[in-house]
């Protein structure tokens, strides 16, 4: 089918949640995509950090062919041996914590939200049951993880939210510590803002969170859905830091661009979980996990956390070099491959140009162009953005002369 008549079916029949980009894709293969048209583009979205080694990188699709021919689902009731195998590799990364597989990023969320209210009521032996989060944070749309989202955009049309949460500033230590009650249970947090801007937390913030929850015994839950899986140029986000989390929730590129979603935990935390307490129907189903296995395993022996710390630190002194040019670029910030330009104007509309010119980006929180390349990206893919990017600055500086 052509453009228009998936648009058509689309506006018939899809309910119509999302702001659709006019073009369909049909094809991807490491950084670049092919729309239904033929044409092509070089993809700095990475269908938002899933696509962390790429598209169809071939390891990924080896192991789901192979999976799929042999056993495409069967419940958790039995053991299923590429779940327990990346839970072992996951185990290994972080230093022996225990996973539970979802299927998504907010299912990860709602389970670590669980998990952290079971434990405190083991431990406290009576229910502490509120939990901190952040301005700006996001956590997911299902209620609770609404909830935890510390923007209130979100929640409109669907109040009541469920009680039990805090915001506080994001970068805030003290503001943690005030915010503590006699019910709190736990301290939530993106390590990198994400949906909300692309915002890096002030030097000490995590370590500062972590002597917190430890000096009152508290869980500290690290969302790493956007963050994990090298997207900062380490494994996980928190590395850079030094500290560990309680639980650890991550999705996106875990999967290699197969939905999956995890929360993991230190022994003594996943303790507070036994039969029955959490589950999924699909989730940590055998096809999912082959994936996953096989989409971290390669991005462990082929250094693409490496590269990510090496080529995005070149991305960034390249905008950095663009961004000294033109009057309306306030910020360029990140860390590895996470990337972020603020403006002084809306976004949208550049977003659109560089489509036209052949880049795919996105705009978060209106005025922040975010990029999530593949992690293992070239500093040619890199030089090549760059340049659309000069093109499109060049072209609204032009038009803000034009119009005074």
């Amino acid at each position: 089918m052509d453009f228009e008549q998936v648009k058509a079916l689309d506006a018939e029949h899809v309910i119509g949640t999302y702001s659709r980009v006019p073009i369909v894709l049909v094809k991807g293969k490491g950084a670049r995509v092919w729309d239904s048209e033929g044409r092509e583009y070089l993809d700095f979205l990475g269908g938002l950090a899933v696509c962390g080694l790429g598209h169809c990188h071939p390891k990924v699709v080896e192991a789901v062919q192979k999976q799929v021919a042999e056993l495409i689902h069967c419940t958790n009731i039995y053991y299923i041996a590429p779940q327990a195998r990346l839970a072992a590799l996951l185990a290994e990364l972080t230093g022996g914590m225990k996973s539970f597989f979802a299927n998504s990023g907010t299912e990860a969320n709602e389970g670590a939200i669980k998990l952290a209210r079971k434990y405190s009521k083991n431990k406290h032996g009576e229910y502490k049951y509120e939990i901190i989060t952040c301005t700006n944070s996001f956590h997911g749309r299902t209620l609770a993880a609404l909830a935890a989202t510390g923007q209130t955009k979100h929640h409109r049309g669907f109040e009541p939210m469920p009680e039990g949460f805090v915001q506080v500033p994001y970068g805030d230590v003290p503001a943690v510590a005030e915010a503590i009650g006699e019910k709190t249970c736990a301290v939530m947090v993106e390590p990198i803002q994400g949906e909300g801007g692309v915002n890096l937390p002030p030097a000490g913030y995590l370590s500062g969170l972590r002597q917190l929850c430890d000096e009152k015994g508290l869980v500290l839950i690290l969302d790493e859905i956007q963050t994990g899986i090298g997207r900062t140029g380490r494994m996980f986000a928190y590395e850079h830091s030094g500290v560990k989390p309680d639980i650890l929730t991550l999705a996106k590129a875990l999967g290699g661009g197969i939905p999956i979603g995890a929360f993991l935990a230190t022994p003594e935390v996943a303790g507070a979980f036994g039969p029955g307490s959490h589950g999924s129907t699909f989730g940590g189903n055998p096809v999912a996990t082959a994936a996953a296995l096989a989409n971290l395993q390669a991005i462990v022996d082929e250094g693409a956390v490496e590269n990510a710390a090496r080529v995005g630190a070149y991305f960034r002194s390249q905008l950095q070099g663009l961004a000294s040019r033109f009057d309306f670029v306030r910020e360029v910030r990140g860390q590895g491959l996470m990337v972020g330009i603020e403006l002084s104007i809306e976004g949208k509309d550049m977003v659109e140009a560089c489509r036209r010119k052949g880049l795919l980006i996105n705009c978060t929180a209106e005025k922040v162009l975010r990029f999530l390349p593949p992690l293992n990206i070239s500093t040619e893919d890199v030089d090549e953005a760059v340049a659309v990017l000069r093109e499109v600055f060049e072209e609204v500086k032009a038009t803000q002369a034009a119009t005074g």
